[in-house]
Formats: C-alpha cells, sequence, structure tokens
C-alpha cells in the first residue's frame, strides 16, 4: 500500500484538535483551543477561521442538527469552558456570535473545562472534562468525566476519574464505543446501548504505557473506517497507528512531519481521505508543525461526522 502525507493550506494553530468532516457542506471543521474555529472547503481548497467574541479558549466544534434561528449549516456547538454553546458562524466570517448555552456541567469544579467531544451514530453529545491547563500538570489530577446530553431529557454522568478526556468512536455494526483518556495512555472499548446510549463492559483495547507511565507520547484523536479499524493520533509520537481492535494489533503506522499530532478524521467526497490535525506548541521549531494534513492512497475509507442534537 503506497499512501501519501501531504499539508493542507491552512493556518497555523497552536494546538489545532476536534477534526469533523461534514457532508451537508462538504468542509472539514476543527479548531485551536487557544480560541479559534477553522472550516476548510474542499472545493475551494482553503480555511476560514473565526474567533467568539469574549471566548479565548475553545474546546471543541461540532455543526448542529436542529436549525432554530438560521440555517443548519449555520450553527455549532463549541465547548466553551464547562458549557456547550451554540454559536452563528456563516463558515467565512472572521467572527462568530456566541446564542444560547445548551447545557453546561460541573458546577463545583470552577477549574474544569470541556476538552472533546463528538455526536454518536444517533446524534446524541458525548463529551468530557479535564482540569484546566492553568491549574498545572493536566495528569496529575483525574477531575474530569464523561459525559452524554441527551435533548429535551439531560445530561448524564458516563464515567468519572478521567484525566484528559479525548477520543471518541463508534462501530455501529457491534455496538461498540471507543475513548480515550489521554492520562490513562490506552484505548478502551465499551458495549453502545443504541437506545439509551449507556456504557458498559469496559476493555482495553490497547495500551500504549511503558509499565503505566508516559512513553514518550500520548493517544489522542480517534476514528474508526468501514471496516472497524481504529486510528489513534500520538501526541508528541509523531506519528498516526491503524489498530485492529479485537486484538489490539497495529497493523500500520503513518508517520506525520509534526510531532504533537492531534485529531483524526475521515472526509472528502468519497470519505476516503484521512485528515489530521497538528500543534505547533511543543514543536514550534518545526516549520511544518500546527498545520492540517491529508493522508491519500490508505485504500479504505470512513464515516462522515454526524450533527450533534443540542
Amino acid at each position: 500500500m503506497s499512501f501519501k502525507v501531504e499539508k493542507v493550506p491552512s493556518t497555523r494553530t497552536i494546538v489545532g484538535t476536534r477534526a469533523h468532516w461534514d457532508e451537508l457542506t462538504q468542509s472539514l471543521y476543527y479548531n485551536d483551543v487557544e480560541g479559534t474555529i477553522f472550516r476548510y472547503d474542499y472545493k475551494e481548497n482553503k480555511v476560514y477561521s473565526a474567533t467568539v467574541d469574549g471566548e479565548k479558549v475553545v474546546g471543541f466544534i461540532i455543526p448542529v442538527a436542529n436549525a432554530t434561528k438560521t440555517s443548519a449549516k449555520d450553527e455549532y456547538a463549541l465547548g466553551l469552558g464547562r458549557r456547550v454553546g451554540i454559536v452563528h458562524w456563516d463558515g467565512v466570517s472572521n467572527r462568530a456570535l456566541l446564542g444560547p448555552i445548551a447545557f453546561e456541567v460541573e458546577g463545583d469544579k470552577q477549574n474544569n473545562r470541556f476538552n472533546a467531544a463528538k455526536a454518536c451514530p444517533l446524534g446524541r453529545f458525548y463529551g468530557g472534562t479535564m482540569r484546566s491547563e492553568k491549574c498545572g500538570d493536566i495528569f496529575q489530577v483525574a477531575a474530569g468525566s464523561l459525559y452524554k446530553y441527551i435533548k429535551g431529557d439531560g445530561v448524564y454522568e458516563l464515567t468519572d476519574g478521567v484525566f484528559v478526556s479525548n477520543g471518541l468512536a463508534w462501530d455501529e455494526t457491534t455496538n461498540k464505543m471507543y475513548y480515550i483518556d489521554t492520562g490513562k495512555f490506552d484505548v478502551k472499548e465499551y458495549d453502545w446501548d443504541r437506545k439509551t446510549g449507556d456504557i458498559s463492559n469496559e476493555r482495553v483495547v490497547i495500551d500504549f504505557s511503558d509499565n503505566g507511565k508516559n512513553a514518550g507520547f500520548l493517544p489522542d484523536g480517534l476514528t474508526i473506517d468501514t471496516e472497524g479499524n481504529l486510528y489513534i493520533t500520538n501526541f508528541g509520537g509523531s506519528n498516526v497507528v491503524k489498530v485492529e481492535p479485537k486484538t489490539g494489533k497495529i497493523l500500520m503506522e503513518i508517520p506525520i512531519p509534526a510531532k504533537q499530532v492531534s485529531s483524526i478524521t475521515f472526509g472528502g467526497p468519497n470519505l476516503d481521505i484521512l485528515y489530521v490535525t497538528t500543534a505547533s506548541s511543543g514543536d514550534s521549531d518545526n516549520e511544518l508543525a500546527g498545520y492540517l494534513f491529508k493522508i491519500t492512497g490508505l485504500g479504505t475509507k470512513g464515516f462522515p461526522g454526524v450533527r450533534v442534537r443540542v
């Protein structure tokens, strides 16, 4: 197999992350944790960016399924501290407007924030928190939790004791959910109840630690192909690995010309392009760090991002 890794014309980020491919707009959405949201237009091969007034940290961006005040393609759910806010953006302007707050968590943990989120195949919100970087080493205290949110019903805690809530993926064929708490250095699998959205029967798919300690890189982003294989980004590891979840075997390693590899998703009109975000933080001397990359020639396809119902 001959794959190709290429830099996409994009803006350099401090911590680029949360890649989401949207079929409706044929665009890739992602964000810089340092307060900027991005839209990569596939047809134009161009990236647009915007900031949200008053918001200096953005945990994630997910297009919204249920339109209210504007057309569906203009509403996005953003992680804003411990809140999930609805933002209005035309995908071109350099400013996005904050609308209503959909919900908030952890009123008793003022130093926590949302770090990552996705919609499951049915559009339910799943997202997790972490202790803010301003409090020191984020791997010292497991103060976060993973939540699900069901529109019209409420927020439910799925698991606690989370260091840094990160990658999520679902396999609808097997009804499994995959999840990364970066501070535990592994990828976990759960039985996923389609009807309720609950998870159970935790199992470690692959452990990247060195006898339970940091091996020098951190599992971060996660996606899945149509054959059920997982693709995991290694922050600090300069690569993406393809893993067969039943055995935990690494099937492929894809080198990325940036050290801090963050989020990942399949996209493009045929869903056969693997998009990868990176961070310049901790890799600033590398002129390629912090940009968006695409991987072609993998001979496999993935799934489009699911719009969230909030």
